[in-house]
Order: structure tokens, then C-alpha cells, then sequence
């Protein structure tokens, strides 16, 4: 099912699937520095530089604007998508020394994806203390440095 706003998005996930992406979405929303876009992308809530601050758009598709964070209920999980961990290791190995101090579950963590199997241990004041971690303009820097080859 193809989704057109973020509403519609969430109103087609299972009641608790609903609830964990609507409390995930807040603390993003309240924690997001200024200057990310909220939309949906790639089938996803995300957030992304928005093509009116960075032009270039993603280097995978320019027409489409730089994505940062996207937000997902997947089949056997809730999943965050961060590319500012896939790009930036010390940013990665902050929020894996953190997460023990937020969640008894294990981590379970790829390039850039978070999965949360268990929806009642999600960490929300870590997603938010990662979401403050990086502005508009050090993800640009970040991004063209690491992904940018043009």
C-alpha cells in the first residue's frame, strides 16, 4: 500500500504499532533540530533536508531531498533509520554505549538501522537525545564528505 501523508501512514499500522510510531514521531518532532522536513519517504516517515537548503538532493536520486532519519513499522519491528550513524562512527558507538543504560534488550543494530523487537522497551529519551545530535548544516558536511563523490 502506497501512503501520501504521514497520517495515513500511521493510520494504516495495527493499533500498538500506532502508538509506538505516534510517541517515536513526537519525541522526534520536539528533539529534531531546526531545518529538517518531515515527509514521506521511501514508504516511510522521514526527515530530510529539504531541497530549498540543499539543492543537490540525495546523491542516489537528486530529485528526491537528502534523507536523515526515517521512522518504520516493519514486519517484526520497529525500525529507525539514522544515516548520521552509518556516516559518523562516533556517533554509532555514543548511542550503542548508551543504549545499555536505556534498554535491557539486546542491540540490535545494522549501518544505519535500529530494530526494536520489543515495543513496550523502546528508549525514547535516547531517541531523543540522538535526534539533537546533529544540525541541518553538520549533516550536510557529514553527508558530502562521506556519501557525496560528485
Amino acid at each position: 500500500m502506497k501512503v501520501h501523508s504521514v497520517e495515513e501512514y500511521i493510520n494504516s499500522l495495527p493499533e500498538d504499532r500506532k502508538i509506538v510510531i505516534q510517541n517515536i514521531r513526537q519525541v522526534i518532532l520536539k528533539n529534531l533540530p531546526e531545518g529538517f522536513q518531515e515527509t514521506i519517504s521511501y514508504g516511510m516517515i522521514g526527515y530530510v533536508v529539504p531541497h530549498s537548503i540543499y539543492p543537490k538532493g540525495y546523491h542516489c536520486n537528486p530529485k528526491e531531498p537528502l534523507p536523515f532519519i526515517s521512522i518504520a513499522s516493519q514486519k517484526g519491528h520497529i525500525a529507525i533509520y539514522h544515516l548520521g550513524l552509518y556516516a559518523d562512527q562516533s556517533l554509532k558507538q555514543w548511542f550503542t554505549n548508551e543504549l545499555s543504560q536505556h534498554s535491557k534488550s539486546k542491540l540490535d543494530i545494522g549501518k544505519s538501522c535500529i530494530r526494536f523487537k520489543k515495543i513496550n522497551e523502546i528508549p525514547y529519551d535516547l531517541i531523543g537525545k540522538l535526534c539533537t545530535k546533529m544540525s541541518v548544516q553538520n549533516w550536510i558536511s557529514l553527508y558530502e564528505k562521506a556519501f557525496n563523490k560528485r
